[in-house]
């Protein structure tokens, strides 16, 4: 599933993003490379974070947002993903990155995860990566863009790949028949729920730009 709101836009060249997540950060250089954007970190612009007080990606991918936005000037992204285990009622979800606890890493993550689903058999473990993009062009945007993507799979008992990052190791793609963490960067980058909400998010501010530039 795949769905992107529309908004007025004009390109810009340099967008915050709001993470200081060197994983994220690499894989939006890579996606957004030659599509006409520099990104920078919000840590290079000296941004605090802010707490995610948020119930929903959206609602949380806007707070991210709009701090960095506020705090630099300059239009800003977030992203608010996670994923999402249908044995687990949709868990970690919005909780993915402290699943394990505030501060936690990928690894303690993992293993609590694996834990979690010790006694699922794997027919069972059907999840799925949903990432949230927002794009503010400053702090009081009342409309924000706001694209979404979702990427389907399964969990495996066994963490598997050392590409990636988060849940990588542990979410089994079908149709290439490995984990999220033995898939190229290039290809995991165009298939993967970030990738796919970037697609969307590149596509709208591309047809606003060029509406602009026409009208």
């Amino acid at each position: 599933m795949s769905e992107c709101t529309p908004m007025s836009q004009q390109l810009l060249q340099t967008i915050v993003l709001a993470s200081g997540n060197r994983g994220k950060l690499a894989e939006f250089q890579q996606l957004l490379s030659g599509a006409g954007f520099e990104v920078v970190p919000q840590t290079a612009r000296q941004v605090p974070d802010i707490e995610e007080t948020g119930l929903s990606f959206v609602e949380n991918a806007i707070l991210k947002a709009r701090n960095a936005a506020r705090h630099t000037g300059l239009p800003a992204i977030a992203d608010d993903s996670g994923l999402e285990v249908d044995a687990l009622q949709g868990a970690p979800g919005i909780y993915s990155a402290r699943f394990a606890g505030v501060g936690a890493d990928d690894e303690k993550n993992n293993q609590k995860l694996m834990e979690a689903l010790r006694d699922i058999a794997l027919e069972q473990r059907s999840a799925r990566y949903r990432c949230v993009l927002v794009f503010m062009r400053h702090a009081t945007d009342p409309s924000p863009l706001i694209c979404q993507a979702a990427w389907e799979g399964r969990i495996v008992t066994d963490p598997r790949g050392s590409n990636g990052f988060g849940y990588d190791p542990l979410f089994f793609v079908p149709e290439h028949n490995v984990t999220a963490a033995e898939l190229p960067a290039e290809l995991k980058n165009r298939i993967s729920h970030r990738g796919r909400a970037m697609a969307l998010l590149l596509a709208a501010l591309r047809e606003n730009y060029a509406q602009q530039s026409t009208g």
